[in-house]
């Protein structure tokens, strides 16, 4: 019986750790008759294979297209395994597939459109630098042959150029043909318009787009990336761990992709700044780099926080629109309240104690970013921001442009929070980019001045307790709805088999569209644009700085159930709720971020009376059980009521309290609320799954690898 025991509890655990979620336990009859049919490293990978090389034995494990080997438990660790542990050399965890085939749609989504600007880019190059030479042609043809005098008095015919001329003709229509790129082109000569100029990049050849996995660990990521990116043409997967490195050359070998992906042993800062260190020397005369070999994409997954690799990482990808992959699972720092001096240490502000402590996370994490890359003249794009489970995944876009930069002081803030009361916020910008028009009054510049404040008082407006502050943190928008939109159309094209969490990407993207509620001003801003683009016109350059100063005026969402709590009440349901704030005039959408919660454009003042018209039509509360002093006994206005009910005790008849209610009531002007559901209602024609349901027991992050892990190493 123990013996039995033993192997249906290896079984279980075994399987577990080879396969995801999704796919079908391995029987262990299955298991065994594989083990004794173990196939060299070079045979074709497959699922479930077992592999034996250099006297080891192997299991392989089949993600998206790549395949990557398990070593295969002893038989003391098949014997002595529990059920809350795993046996590996390195770290593999089959939640993270959900981040992983994000990454490959959102690269993918990214390069298609970097791929073609870098073709048009090359294109144009090529005919400025064709026009350049046959104009220098065409006047040299015209030029007569000035005759010169010799000392005899006889003339002297003008030989031809030798072939050093020639060339150095050449070589003079090159550097000209480059000043007439920078001048007539967005797209900076620096990497692969200079290879064009130097005669590299041949005509019809597929231009270079590189990936570096800092942090690759198993490299499963690189492995992916070269597998189902298509115009991609090398990664690198870089590991300080030795025998991460060694498994990584393994899976690269077994997987047959020697010449995609670049295996490095360094540490990950050393290897991108070992990278910026070489462009920085490589400079020509005007202080440009002659020799790039910035990364298209630089992915940071690490085990914990990124913040250590922000600064080298942004420096080593592309200054011309390069995409920043980031992620932080250190969520016990930045979305709560336990460690705010290692917060801001990590990120430069402090977090809060609140129900929406986790955009509060993405903010801190952007905004850390943002002052990593100012400082070299970067500037960056949120394009997709996620609370995803217990980590953060960011996708931003970098480009050189120090007139961008003086935006972003305009576009951080500080966030007043009441939450130790009713958990109220309100936000604090720390800079204003005011638009004001130009000296010929046909558009507008803007100054960069400093903001007023407080914006509140020492106490919270609504219950009266103590506010606390929160940040500096990001106050712009977090997602591009236009990235959004090209991932999903990658992701109606993405195989199933493939990528196996398709259904909850499309919720969760669909829910991250969604909470964009733009203002009215950029509503009106976007629909004019899409006019000019229509029409053939080039958008009004008015438009990019409005997109530069734009800020998020509602950044962050509510959660009902949280807000009942306090006021003692049941909760109402979603439609009901929606259905008023509509009938207000509001939009209201959920949040990606947690189950439950709500993202609206109407001021808390609006929230409360809403609530408070929840309780006095649907839900009453019993008043007796709400202590004096609380947050919901201010909110429900109980001491008003008490005090007016006394007031009607001790005059002689209750006609003037009614007055003065009435009076109130009309003093206030609060209007009508109507729990109308049908209103509420949002479209459920297409069902989508929106959040996670956690896969298995005690599920969650995993422990390190086994053995002498660097702080930075991969979960993955």
């Amino acid at each position: 019986m123990r013996a039995l025991f033993a192997a249906t509890s290896f079984r279980r655990i075994f399987t577990r750790l080879i396969r995801p979620a999704h796919q079908k336990v391995l029987p262990l009859t299955n298991f065994r008759a594989m083990a004794s049919e173990a196939k060299d490293i070079t045979a074709p990978p497959a699922d479930k294979q077992v592999i034996a090389h250099e006297g080891k034995r192997y299991v392989t494990v089949k993600e998206g297209l790549a395949h990557i080997l398990v070593p295969e438990p002893s038989e003391e660790d098949k014997e002595n395994l529990r059920p809350d542990q795993a046996v590996r050399q390195v770290f593999y965890n089959p939640i993270q597939q959900y981040n992983r085939d994000l990454t490959v749609l959102a690269i993918k989504a990214y390069g298609k459109e970097a791929v073609q600007q870098k073709q048009a880019s090359h294109s144009k190059l090529e005919k400025i630098i064709e026009k350049k030479r046959k104009r220098q042609a065409q006047k040299q043809d015209q030029q007569p042959n000035k005759a010169q005098k010799g000392a005899d008095g006889e003339k002297a015919t003008t030989e031809p150029a030798t072939d050093a001329t020639s060339a150095e003709t050449v070589q003079q229509n090159g550097e000209a043909a480059k000043d007439v790129t920078e001048q007539e082109t967005d797209v900076p000569v620096e990497q692969g318009d200079k290879e064009a100029t130097n005669g590299e990049a041949k005509k019809g050849k597929q231009p270079p787009f590189t990936v570096l996995d800092a942090l690759s660990a198993s490299g499963l990521r690189a492995l992916r990336y070269a597998h189902e990116i298509p115009f991609l043409t090398s990664v690198t997967a870089n590991d300080l761990l030795a025998t991460a490195v060694e498994s990584i050359k393994l899976n690269v070998k077994h997987n047959r992709l020697e010449d995609k992906v670049n295996v490095c042993h360094d540490d990950a800062l050393a290897h991108m700044y070992t990278l910026i260190a070489k462009e920085l020397r490589s400079k020509d005369p005007k202080g440009k780099p002659t020799i790039s070999e910035k990364y298209d994409v630089v992915d940071l997954d690490p085990y914990g926080t990124a913040a250590p690799f922000l600064d080298a990482a942004v420096q080593s990808v592309r200054d011309d629109g390069g995409l920043l992959c980031v992620t932080c699972t250190d969520s016990g720092v930045w979305a709560s309240n336990g460690y705010p001096e290692k917060c801001y240490s990590l990120y430069g502000g402090v977090p809060v104690k609140a129900w929406f402590s986790h955009e509060v996370g993405i903010r801190l994490i952007l905004y850390s970013i943002q002052t990593a890359a100012a400082k070299y003249g970067l500037t960056i794009e949120p394009l997709l921001s996620l609370s995803i489970d217990f980590y953060i995944r960011v996708f931003v876009r970098v480009k050189k442009s120090p007139a961008a930069v003086k935006f972003q002081g305009g576009k951080n803030m500080m966030v007043y929070n009441c939450d130790s009361g009713c958990g109220a916020w309100s936000t604090q910008l720390l800079m204003r980019n005011k638009a004001s028009p130009n000296k010929k009054g046909s558009g507008v510049f803007y100054k960069h001045t400093f903001a007023q404040g407080p914006s509140v008082d020492k106490g919270c407006e609504h219950c009266g307790s103590t506010m606390h502050m929160a940040g500096p943190m990001y106050g712009g928008r977090i997602h591009s709805p236009d990235f959004i939109k090209r991932v999903l159309g990658e992701l109606d094209e993405a195989p199933t088999d493939v990528y196996g969490t398709t259904p909850r990407i499309r919720g969760m993207l669909q829910t991250a569209l969604e909470e964009i509620l733009l203002t009215p001003e950029e509503q009106e801003a976007e629909k004019a644009k899409e006019e000019a683009i229509q029409a053939g016109k080039k958008p009004d350059p008015a438009f990019k700085e409005a997109e530069l100063a734009a800020i998020d005026p509602y950044p962050f969402y509510f959660h009902p159930a949280t807000i009942s709590g306090i006021l003692k009440c049941s909760c109402p349901p979603e439609a009901p709720l929606k259905g008023a704030l509509r009938g207000l005039g509001y939009r209201v959408t959920r949040s990606h971020c947690k189950p439950g919660s709500m993202k609206t454009d109407a001021p808390w003042s609006i929230i409360w009376h809403v609530f408070r018209e929840w309780i006095r039509q649907k839900a009453p509360v019993k008043e007796d059980n709400i202590k004096p002093g609380t947050p919901g006994y201010r909110l429900l206005r109980l001491g008003e009521k008490k005090k007016q009910e006394e007031q009607a005790e001790q005059a002689d008849g209750a006609e003037a309290p009614k007055e003065q209610q009435s009076e109130q009531a009309e003093g206030e002007k609060m209007p009508e609320v109507v729990f109308d559901e049908q209103l509420g209602r949002d479209d459920k024609t297409v069902k989508l799954v929106r959040y996670q349901a956690n896969p298995r027991e005690n599920w969650g992050p995993l422990n390190r690898a086994v053995g002498k892990v660097p702080s930075h190493h991969r979960k993955d």
